[in-house]
């Protein structure tokens, strides 16, 4: 692969992803019990560095979420800006598994994004492809 952003879309090659990005996901899901946790993914390539958890702004957050759009929008602004890539979303599951539900099937756009789905104190990466969801792997590292 000639350019590093590439990687993030090469199922072959496992997700970098911090320890502290992680963590964050996990205790954020725990913490919004019982409702979806949810927030974005940042780094660069096939690297997640940062979790940054975003307001649920679902009507039914205890069975949907929906990132708040001025978090997607600061995201964007700031990837212009020369800042870490929206590499992709985080939400949870609380009464389900750490795999896409129905409803994240029905509501993916198929733009090549990660997707990080946290259940039962697991997360589990998915990149979301036009013809559906496909797992993963991913390695711990440093930040």
């Amino acid at each position: 692969m000639s350019n590093p952003s590439e990687r993030s879309f090469d199922a072959r090659v496992p997700l970098e992803v911090a320890h502290q990005a992680l963590e964050a996901i996990v205790a954020e899901a725990a913490r919004a019990v019982p409702e979806e946790a949810c927030g974005l993914l940042l780094g660069a390539g096939g690297r997640i560095t940062e979790a940054r958890a975003a307001t649920n702004v679902a009507l039914d957050k205890a069975r949907h979420f929906e990132i708040d759009p001025a978090a997607l929008i600061d995201a964007h602004r700031a990837e212009r800006g020369g800042g870490p890539e929206l590499v992709g979303y985080y939400h949870s599951h609380p009464s389900g598994l750490p795999e896409p539900s129905v409803t994240d099937r029905e509501q993916a756009a198929g733009d090549g994004k990660v997707w990080a789905i946290a259940a039962q104190g697991m997360v589990r990466f998915w990149r979301d492809d036009p013809d559906g969801f496909e797992p993963l792997s991913y390695m711990l590292a440093e930040a």
